[in-house]
C-alpha cells in the first residue's frame, strides 16, 4: 500500500502590521502683538572720504571689525589682526564682542574680497582635478554663486547678534548702477558698491533686504544753470529712495518720533543713531 504523502507545512502565523509611529505633537508658537523695539541691521555706504566710518563712530558703544584700517584715525574700540574670512567668522561668534552695544563691519566691500579669496582657496571645482585659478575657473556663473553663499553665512553671524540685543552696520563703498525704467529711459544712481551679477547671486540685493535701514551718505551738490555740479563739502544722510540713490527705514526708534527723509551730516553729529538706535552721540 503506498505511503501517504506528509502534510504540508503549517504555515507561520502572519506577524501583526507594525503600529505607525504616533504624529508628533505640533510645535506651539506664542501670538504677540504691537511694536518691538530692539537691536537693529544698518546698512550705511556712500563714495570714499564722506565720513562713513566717522559717522559708525558716533553709534551707541560702538566696536569695529575694521577689515580696511578706516577707523585707525578714530579713538574707538576695534578687533586686530582679521586678515581672513574665518577670521571674520570667528569674531563675529566670540565673545570680544560682548561688552559693546553696536558691531561695524568696516567694510562689506572688502569682506566680499576675502569671502571671494576664501571660496578659491577651500571650493574645490564640481570636476576632479580642474584647478581653481580665480572666481571664473568654476563655469558661467557658478563662482558667484559660491561668495553669494559664503557672504550669506556672515549675515546669518550678525543676525545671530542683533537676537542677542546689539546693533549691527554694515559699511559699503558706493558705486553708480544704472537703474531699469519700465516707463521710460533708464538712470544712474548710487548703490552699494557689491556684487550684483544681472540675473541672481546678487549680494548686493541680498544685503538691501537682510537691512533694516539702507543709509546713503552724500555730498551736497547744486547744478548751474550751465550744467555743472558745485559743491561746499556739505553732507547729508538719505533715509529714503530718490532717483539718485537707493535707502530705506523702517521708522524712527521711538513711536511717534518723525523719520525725516533726508537730515544734515556735520562733522560730529550722531543724530541719526537717536533715531534709529535709540542712543548715541
Amino acid at each position: 500500500m503506498a505511503s501517504l504523502p506528509p502534510p504540508p507545512a503549517a504555515r507561520p502565523p502572519a506577524s501583526a502590521p507594525a503600529p505607525k509611529a504616533a504624529a508628533p505633537e505640533p510645535k506651539r508658537f506664542g501670538v504677540v502683538s504691537g511694536r518691538q523695539a530692539g537691536a537693529q541691521r544698518v546698512l550705511v555706504y556712500g563714495p570714499g572720504g564722506v565720513g562713513k566710518t566717522e559717522l559708525c563712530t558716533l553709534a551707541p558703544k560702538p566696536i569695529f571689525v575694521d577689515l580696511e584700517n578706516g577707523s585707525r584715525a578714530f579713538d574707538v574700540a576695534r578687533i586686530d589682526g582679521i586678515e581672513t574670512y574665518a577670521d571674520v567668522r570667528s569674531v563675529l561668534a566670540g565673545p570680544d564682542l560682548d561688552p559693546f552695544e553696536t558691531v561695524i563691519i568696516d567694510t562689506g566691500t572688502k569682506l566680499e574680497e576675502l569671502a571671494t579669496a576664501h571660496v578659491i582657496a577651500t571650493v574645490a571645482h564640481e570636476k576632479p582635478g580642474v584647478r581653481i585659478t580665480g572666481i571664473e575657473s568654476y563655469g558661467f556663473g557658478k563662482g558667484y554663486r559660491h561668495v553669494y553663499e559664503a557672504f550669506s553665512f556672515v549675515l546669518q553671524d550678525c543676525d545671530r547678534l542683533v537676537r542677542r540685543g546689539k546693533n549691527v552696520i554694515l559699511v559699503t563703498h558706493s558705486c553708480t548702477n544704472e537703474a531699469p525704467n519700465p516707463n521710460g529711459e533708464n538712470w544712474l544712481r548710487y548703490e552699494p558698491r557689491l556684487q550684483h551679477p544681472k540675473k541672481e547671486n546678487s549680494i548686493r540685493e541680498r544685503v538691501f533686504g537682510w537691512a533694516d535701514h539702507a543709509l546713503f551718505v552724500g555730498y551736497d551738490v547744486a547744478v548751474t544753470k550751465e550744467g555743472k555740479g558745485q559743491g561746499g563739502g556739505t553732507r547729508t544722510i538719505y533715509t529714503q529712495e530718490l532717483p539718485s540713490h537707493v535707502a530705506k527705514t523702517r521708522g524712527a526708534f521711538n513711536v511717534g518720533q518723525e523719520m525725516p527723509a533726508s537730515m544734515p551730516y556735520g562733522r560730529g553729529d550722531g543724530s541719526i543713531w537717536s533715531l534709529i538706535l535709540g542712543g548715541g552721540k
